[in-house]
């Protein structure tokens, strides 16, 4: 199935409106100019956005933006916009390392967390349950493909087993 979203007009002014001023503050910071990324609605799971440097793109999760615009809009956007900043000043360097912080904290004025905190309920996937000797693991459907086609097995980080398919789908 796929999933189309088209931003309101208001949405769509207020991503304009931030990404401009972001670009304003970098282009003034650096006394350069940056070209400015394309957005769209194509990212699909758990994450909220993601910066294609080379196509000058970024990607936004369509649900969680619904459920989250504003946040989306302060903090989503200026995350991976700040990637391309650091891409075009840096060159290739630690996705969220110093300079990447830097563009968030001093010339955006946004704090530099790496994930969100979004509910991601409306975006999870099917999850199954694994056992080990100490506990019980759930796992995404890509990972228990991978434990049924042989292709890998997971380990408990607290007992070290091998985590075991209990034969339930959690969801």
């Amino acid at each position: 199935m796929s999933y189309r979203y088209t931003p309101t007009d208001t949405e769509s002014r207020d991503i304009k409106q931030k990404l401009n001023h972001c670009l304003h503050r970098a282009e003034v910071a650096f006394q350069r100019t940056f070209p400015t990324p394309s957005i769209n609605f194509k990212l699909r799971g758990k994450a909220a956005g993601k910066a294609y440097l080379q196509l000058n793109e970024i990607r936004l999760n369509p649900i969680l933006f619904q459920e989250n615009s504003q946040a989306f809009i302060d903090e989503v956007l200026p995350h991976e916009f700040a990637h391309h900043i650091v891409h075009q000043v840096f060159g290739r360097v630690r996705p969220h390392g110093k300079e990447w912080q830097m563009v968030m904290e001093k010339i955006f004025s946004v704090q530099a967390k790496t994930t969100h905190c979004f509910s991601i309920d409306s975006v999870q996937g099917k999850t199954f349950e694994y056992q080990c000797g100490c506990d019980t693991h759930s796992l995404t459907i890509r990972r228990h493909n991978k434990v049924i086609r042989q292709q890998s097995r997971y380990l408990c980080r607290q007992c070290g087993e091998s985590l075991l398919f209990t034969g339930r789908q959690l969801s």
